[in-house]
C-alpha cells in the first residue's frame, strides 16, 4: 500500500513539474511553429538569454562578404547551434524556450527585404517538431542593422521549471 501512495504521489509531482508552462495554440489549427501565448506559472524559473549573433559561415572568405558570413538561413541555424550549446551549462533545451524575439537585417541580395523563408527553413529544425513539438511565442522583425553586418540575431526566454 506504501509503494502505490508513494507511486501516485511521484506521479502527482512529475504532472505538476510538467504544468509550469501551458502552451496556447494559434487559431484554426494552424500548423506554424509559433504559440498564440505562453503562460508560464509563479514557480517556474525565468531565464532571459541575451542575443545570439552568428558565426561566420567560412572564416576564411574575405570578412564581411557573403561567403565569409552566409544568408539568412545559415546564420539563423548559427544562431541557434549557440544557443543549443549555451542551453548545455543552463541545463534547458529549446523546449523550454517561451519567448523569442528575432531581429533580421534586409538582404542586399533581396532587394533590401528580410529573408523570412531563409529565416524558417532553419527555425523549423528546432520548434514545431515531431521530436520537438513545444512552440514559444514569437515576435520576428525587420531591422536596418546589427552590429558586424549580420543578418540575424536571436534573444530568448527560457522557463525552466523546478
Amino acid at each position: 500500500m506504501k509503494i502505490i501512495i508513494i507511486y501516485l504521489f511521484a506521479i502527482f509531482l512529475s504532472g505538476n513539474a510538467l504544468a509550469d508552462v501551458t502552451r496556447h495554440a494559434l487559431p484554426n489549427n494552424s500548423t506554424f511553429p509559433i504559440s498564440r501565448a505562453v503562460e508560464v506559472t509563479a514557480d517556474t524559473t525565468i531565464i532571459y538569454h541575451s542575443g545570439q549573433l552568428p558565426s561566420p559561415a567560412n572564416p576564411d572568405a574575405p570578412r564581411g562578404t557573403r561567403e565569409w558570413a552566409g544568408d539568412t538561413e545559415a546564420q539563423t541555424l548559427s544562431v541557434l547551434k549557440k544557443f543549443e550549446n549555451s542551453f548545455k551549462s543552463l541545463g534547458v533545451d529549446f523546449g523550454d524556450a517561451v519567448k523569442l524575439t528575432v531581429f533580421l537585417v534586409g538582404d542586399p541580395e533581396m532587394d533590401g527585404r528580410m529573408d523570412f523563408s531563409g529565416f524558417m527553413r532553419s527555425y523549423s529544425k528546432y520548434f514545431g517538431t515531431e521530436e520537438q513539438p513545444n512552440k514559444p511565442a514569437r515576435s520576428a522583425v525587420q531591422i536596418n542593422a546589427l552590429a558586424g553586418g549580420w543578418l540575424v540575431e536571436i534573444e530568448m526566454v527560457i522557463a525552466k521549471p523546478k
